[in-house]
């Protein structure tokens, strides 16, 4: 089954803010700019490089509230592993 996730208007804001931030991570950027692509579009989903870009921005301990917001709502747009 398809995923049907739309990035919200708060993780869009969180992204926008992760991207034009000097101080982001590229993982966060990565991320942020994944999130800000699935704003209206259910189609799009998040690759496997850009999933693991978020991961590594969740478990970080200097990337910001923004910046973890939009990784979080780019994981939750990654396709279901088939079985």
């Amino acid at each position: 089954m398809a995923n049907r996730e739309v990035t919200g208007q708060k993780a869009a804001t969180a992204a926008s803010k992760t991207l034009q931030s000097s101080t982001a991570s590229k993982s966060s950027k990565s991320a942020a700019g994944s999130a800000l692509s699935q704003t209206k579009s259910p189609s799009k989903v998040t690759s496997p490089q850009t999933a693991t870009a978020a991961s590594k921005t969740l478990q970080s301990s200097t990337a910001s509230k923004s910046a973890k917001s939009a990784a979080g709502s780019a994981l939750t747009q990654k396709p279901n592993r088939s079985k």
